[in-house]
């Protein structure tokens, strides 16, 4: 199974960014209002980073609120790490797992298209389960 197969009925003009230069006050904001824990971070409409929250209090805890008048693209994590909707969720999950995050953006061609967390694709694995044990149950009950 793959990446496209989680995000086939989002809208790509629909995933919550944010550019370079946007300060991280207002990320802040983004984050809380809409109650999400990352963004990708743009720069002329290409993937360069990802501002989390982890970022963000790392980055107060060395500079203090200060921090919160500086561009996004100061504190950001660089380069994102990103996956194609051609991905297989497997190994998206290893990747994830192996490098010990929790978000990707998903590039096609250059453009961004979705943003997924690792509870995207562990829902994705869980509900697979789910039916393959009634599949299961139904194959035994008419055995």
């Amino acid at each position: 199974m793959t990446i496209a197969q989680i995000i086939g009925d989002r809208d790509p003009a629909s995933v919550v960014s944010c550019d370079v230069t946007t300060p991280v006050s207002e990320v802040v904001s983004i984050l809380a209002g809409k109650r999400i824990g990352a963004l990708p971070v743009l720069n002329a409409g290409q993937v360069v980073g990802i501002v989390s929250e982890r970022d963000i209090i790392y980055r107060l805890a060395d500079r203090g609120s200060a921090c919160l008048d500086l561009p996004v693209g100061d504190i950001m994590t660089s380069p994102a790490i990103t996956v194609e909707s051609s991905s297989l969720i497997d190994d998206a999950l290893a990747l994830m797992t192996r490098r010990r995050f929790r978000h990707f953006p998903v590039v096609d061609d250059g453009n961004l298209v979705a943003f997924i967390s690792i509870g995207d694709l562990v829902k994705n694995k869980i509900d697979e389960v789910e039916h393959e044990a009634a599949a299961l149950r139904d194959y035994i009950q008419t055995a």
